[in-house]
């Protein structure tokens, strides 16, 4: 186990009833705040005008901007800047899911710092030394943003999607409601569920030895994950279900399975690379990137695929053919993912041809250094072979 530090001070206000108090947790800081939204739904489910009243009641004005779409647009975070700007304000609240507080956090960088957002924070990777606080009512878990440094933005001008790190954009307080995600269609749920596994495996895939106790959370955590997926898709409001669902998702991003461990991030860095040019839904890219990754690392670590395939999947130990042991359980992930309606081809994504596979391996490979992974470091033809794995 390597040296680490651990810190995830997010506030977290679980259960039933818990987005009535937003108000009073806003009002802490700032008495004007930016409510930043995605689609009509959330308004028309009551949620926002809930929220608004909450705040209402508290003396906290709201200025409101909704419409970010998933895969969120810089374009449209631009716009939440000049209106923080203008009116000084100074509080961000994303009502929403991972899109919603990634544009959140985006805006809290820009609000507070000169110059174009993108060209130094999403670009050059500027070290962010100010932002506004930032909170999240959460609808739609996956994606793990209520409680981690991350913000990924995509730029149609450029056809890029890059990431923003700091601590200062993790949530100051995130309302997790289960309630909130019965209305959640089974798509976005399953992506999110996959978001969620995915953000376990990146942890788990590690070339870190003597960390047992964090492999036994990882496998518990995709277990639960993969128990009441299913669950929800046939009952979508039982609250019980809904509730493992979103603490696993959360726990899955917040660092909690990832403390003296080196990570590998690779598939993501792929998937980043699909979703900017085809605007796919990043769960969605993840089931197919994700298996196609396992088929041509797994020699590197037959040990560590061994514990994968046995632990989490119960696939039988074949001593005279441990590969045998590990596809199989890379084949019950794929049909895992498909028995919740995720794709696992890029043809099934609406992707009928292999014209963009270098364009987007070099970029994945040019945007990490010149190589993405550090369980598997994959330099540019390796990641062309994913994708054609993929196809």
């Amino acid at each position: 186990m390597l040296n680490d530090v651990y810190y995830n001070p997010t506030k977290v206000i679980f259960g039933k009833g818990t987005d009535e108090l937003v108000g009073q947790e806003v009002a802490r800081y700032s008495k004007k705040v930016l409510l930043h939204y995605g689609s009509q739904s959330a308004v028309k489910s009551g949620l926002i005008g809930r929220v608004i009243r909450s705040l209402q009641k508290a003396g906290v004005e709201a200025f409101e901007l909704g419409g970010v779409q998933a895969n969120p647009r810089y374009a449209l975070a631009n716009e939440g800047i000049k209106i923080c700007r203008e009116n000084g304000i100074g509080f961000i609240l994303a009502v929403g899911g991972g899109s919603v507080i990634d544009s959140a956090k985006a805006i809290a960088v820009g609000a507070v710092n000169e110059g174009d957002t993108w060209q130094r924070f999403y670009m050059q990777d500027t070290e962010v030394e100010r932002a506004l606080p930032v909170a999240t009512v959460l609808t739609i878990p996956g994606a793990g943003s209520e409680s981690s440094t991350g913000s990924v933005v995509s730029n149609d001008e450029t056809c890029e999607k890059l990431a923003c790190n700091s601590d200062l954009l993790r949530p100051v307080f995130s309302i997790l409601n289960p309630e909130l995600t019965y209305t959640v269609p089974a798509y976005h749920t399953a992506a999110g569920i996959t978001d969620g596994i995915a953000h376990i495996f990146e942890r788990y895939f590690t070339n870190t030895k003597a960390v047992d106790v964090s492999d036994r959370m990882c496998e518990g955590m995709v277990r639960s994950l993969m128990r009441y997926a299913p669950v929800v898709m046939n009952e979508p409001e039982n609250y019980d279900a809904r509730a493992e669902i979103m603490w696993a998702c959360k726990l899955a991003h917040d660092n909690t399975v990832g403390v003296g461990r080196e990570q590998d991030w690779g598939s993501h860095m792929i998937e980043h690379e699909l979703s900017a040019l085809y605007d796919v839904s990043h769960g969605a890219g993840l089931s197919v990137i994700f298996p196609a990754w396992m088929k041509v690392v797994y020699k590197k670590d037959i040990g560590r695929f061994l514990l994968f395939a046995i632990r989490m999947f119960d696939v039988e130990y074949r001593p005279e053919d441990p590969e045998w042991t590990i596809k199989q359980g890379i084949a019950r992930l794929e049909e895992f993912f498909k028995s919740i309606g995720m794709p696992i081809t890029l043809r099934e994504l609406g992707i009928k041809d292999k014209t963009r596979f270098d364009e987007m391996a070099k970029a994945a490979a040019d945007h990490s250094g010149g190589s993405v992974g550090s369980f598997a470091v994959l330099k540019e033809k390796d990641i062309r072979e994913i994708l054609e794995m993929a196809f």
